[in-house]
C-alpha cells in the first residue's frame, strides 16, 4: 500500500475535524436541553398541603411566583446562550484541545444554572440574587472567551470571516453579562428590583441586534 500524499492527509484531517465538531455540537445541545428541562422540575407546590379547594389552590399557585420568575428568566437566558453557541459554531471550522476544554467549562456552567435558579426561587434574598447573577455572568464570560479564542488571528475560523460577524457574535454574550453585573450592584439596594432588572436582557439583546444590522 502506498503512503498517503500530504494533500490526502490534509483532507483526512479536515474530515476528522468535521466529525469532531459535529460530536462537540451534539453533546453541547444535549447539555443545554437537559439544563433547560431541569428548570421546570423546580416548579412545584410545597408538600403536605392536602386537599385544596379552588381558592386555596389558586392562592398556593400564586404564592410560588418567584419560581415562575426564575424559570422564565433562566429559560430565556439559557435559550439565548444556546442560540449564541449555535451561531458561533457555524463559523468555527476547526478545533483543538483548548477549544474542547473551554467548551466543556461552558457546559459545566450551563448545567449548574438550575441550582442557583432553585436557590433564587427558594430564598429570593440579596445573597441568592447575587449568586444567581454571578452564575449567569460566568456562563456569558465563558461563551465570549470561546469566541475570542477561536477567532484570534483566525485560529479556528475561516480567514475570510468579516469583522462584522466577529462583532455580532461578541456583543450578544457581553450584553447579557452587562445586565447581570449591573443587577449585582442593584441587589445591594433592593433584591427585588435587581431581579426585575434582568428583563433588561431582552432590551440589551434587541439593541445588540439593531447594532449588528447597522454595522
Amino acid at each position: 500500500m502506498h503512503e498517503k500524499t500530504e494533500k490526502e492527509q490534509d483532507a483526512g484531517a479536515i474530515k476528522s475535524d468535521s466529525v469532531g465538531l459535529e460530536r462537540l455540537i451534539f453533546f453541547s445541545d444535549a447539555v443545554f436541553a437537559i439544563a433547560i428541562t431541569l428548570l421546570a422540575l423546580d416548579i412545584r407546590l410545597p408538600q403536605g398541603l392536602g386537599d385544596l379547594n379552588d381558592q386555596a389552590l389558586l392562592r398556593e399557585l400564586m404564592s410560588i411566583w418567584p419560581r415562575y420568575l426564575g424559570y422564565v428568566v433562566s429559560f430565556l437566558v439559557l435559550g439565548n446562550f444556546w442560540i449564541s453557541h449555535h451561531r458561533k459554531y457555524r463559523y468555527i471550522r476547526r478545533y483543538n484541545s483548548i477549544l474542547l476544554q473551554l467548551n466543556l467549562l461552558l457546559l459545566m456552567a450551563i448545567a449548574f444554572i438550575p441550582f442557583p435558579t432553585a436557590i433564587l426561587s427558594e430564598f429570593g434574598n440579596r445573597t441568592a440574587t447575587i449568586f444567581y447573577a454571578l452564575s449567569i455572568s460566568l456562563s456569558g464570560l465563558l461563551s465570549t472567551l470561546i469566541w475570542l479564542y477561536a477567532t484570534h488571528e483566525n485560529r479556528l475560523v475561516d480567514a475570510g470571516m468579516s469583522a462584522a460577524i466577529w462583532r455580532r457574535e461578541t456583543r450578544g454574550p457581553l450584553a447579557v453579562i452587562g445586565v447581570f453585573v449591573f443587577s449585582i450592584g442593584v441587589a445591594f439596594i433592593n433584591a427585588d428590583l435587581a431581579k426585575l432588572s434582568w428583563f433588561l436582557v431582552t432590551v440589551a439583546l434587541w439593541l445588540a441586534t439593531r447594532i449588528r444590522r447597522n454595522g
